[in-house]
């Protein structure tokens, strides 16, 4: 069963690199639902996008996962004022 919730998250200073090459992206689009080609029944869904230029990613669950600590590592064991921007914890 499809829950219909989605996450958007403002994307800046990011690129994706699609069939034509590499080009800014706005804005990630998070969701479960079936996907179009993982042999899953529910997968969650990541698009990237700048209007019609898209990159779509169908993970299965258990990689979802192990996606998102592994962002989070890399990301909290950067050395101080390695990364600009906005701050990195909560």
């Amino acid at each position: 069963m499809c829950t219909y919730e989605t996450a958007h998250v403002p994307l800046n200073d990011s690129s994706g690199k699609g069939v034509a090459g590499w080009f800014g992206l706005e804005e990630a689009t998070v969701y479960l639902d079936h996907p179009v080609d993982a042999p899953l029944d529910h997968t969650l869904n990541i698009d990237f996008r700048r209007g019609a230029d898209r990159v779509a990613v169908e993970l299965d669950p258990r990689g979802a996962r192990e996606l998102a600590v592994a962002i989070l590592t890399m990301l909290d064991g950067a050395p101080v004022g390695l990364l600009k921007g906005a701050p990195l914890h909560g």
